[in-house]
């Protein structure tokens, strides 16, 4: 079976040099994904048409040497295909007609998989084309996350709709978790038998929750995403990555089981030794904005993160996704020394 040195990497094998990919490495910093993007309708169907999504995935892949392709799709698939309107206007993100006590018991999970089904036809394509040396990589968004969507109609940058929706209505809001949760749970084994290697969870609005909501919102939700997997999928790799964690990184890596811990930017490297096990991969963290500016400062930042866990498993990335202003060449530089110093 040929070596894949990221999937090794997510399973706890270190590596000479840490394996990398980039979240959003199929998108709107490359020109040749702004022309193909023009070949959809909107955004959702570019998600949506297997074809576009195959070609946008492979496309950085074409001009980096990256350990690993992930899937083009995005986390609001979920509330689409439960019935929920979504839209992404220009300039404003996404666009959600808000759920309520009411609406939430009108979703629809019954119809969730048949929505799904180009996404997996993705994957499959994805499979087939990769190098046997690439590691395929599936992911979606994780339950609170995608609630705050669904709840605030947008995102926010305190997700305030969602935090007061959860406390004023506690029942209702967990009925949408279990949706969340079980939805969640048939798309990433779905994803497993597609064709993904491994699968990340973007808890990306781990922040601004106190210690209790942490654990009941963030940690339970991906606990038992890990576990439903695993029942099916058993031993199934999984990396989660809950952003703006803080303090709650080591909890939530071991209360969840994931395989490997995702790290944002704001991670301090010396936290990560002192804090989490030598046996836990970790993937992260260089802030993108170091990415946008490049140069010698870029450097220092890269081999500083690589030096600090050389002791451990480690997959380079970035500490969120790339951004559309992000200079190609810079890319190219990064991914030259992360391979080679």
């Amino acid at each position: 079976m040929t070596h894949k040195p990221l999937l090794a990497t997510v399973l706890g094998e270190r590596q000479a040099r840490p394996p990398i990919w980039i979240m959003r490495q199929a998108g709107r910093y490359l020109p040749e994904y702004r022309a193909t993007r023009t070949k959809a309708k909107n955004f959702l169907d570019l998600c949506y048409t297997p074809e576009l999504a195959i070609e946008v995935s492979l496309q950085p892949l074409r001009r980096f040497d990256l350990d690993a392709a992930i899937m083009f799709s995005d986390i609001l698939v979920i509330p689409d295909a439960l019935g929920q309107k979504v839209r992404f206007e220009q300039g404003e993100g996404p666009i959600l007609d808000a759920v309520d006590e009411t609406s939430i018991a009108g979703l629809k999970p019954e119809h969730a998989m048949e929505h799904l089904a180009p996404v997996l036809e993705t994957l499959k394509g994805l499979k087939a084309a990769l190098a046997p040396e690439k590691t395929l990589i599936g992911f979606c968004g994780s339950p609170w996350t995608v609630a705050t969507y669904m709840i605030g109609g947008r995102g926010s940058t305190d997700q305030a709709a969602a935090r007061l929706f959860a406390v004023r209505h506690p029942g209702a809001f967990a009925v949408l978790i279990d949706i969340l949760v079980a939805t969640s749970i048939d798309y990433l084994v779905a994803q497993f038998e597609a064709g993904a290697d491994v699968v990340q969870l973007f808890e990306s609005w781990a922040l601004n929750l106190d210690d209790v909501a942490f654990d009941e919102r963030v940690i339970g939700p991906n606990r038992r995403i890990v576990e439903g997997v695993r029942a099916r999928v058993p031993n199934a790799p999984i990396i989660g990555f809950p952003r703006g964690a803080a303090g709650n990184l080591a909890r939530y890596a071991a209360a969840t089981g994931v395989n490997a811990l995702g790290l944002d930017y704001a991670t301090p490297l010396d936290f990560v030794r002192g804090n989490l096990p030598d046996s836990l991969p970790v993937q992260g963290n260089l802030d993108p904005l170091r990415l946008v500016a490049g140069g010698a400062q870029m450097d220092e930042r890269v081999d500083a993160i690589i030096s600090a866990f050389s002791d451990r498993p480690h997959i380079f990335n970035l500490g969120h996704g790339i951004v559309p202003e992000t200079p190609i060449e810079n890319v190219a530089r990064l991914i030259d020394r992360v391979k080679n110093g």
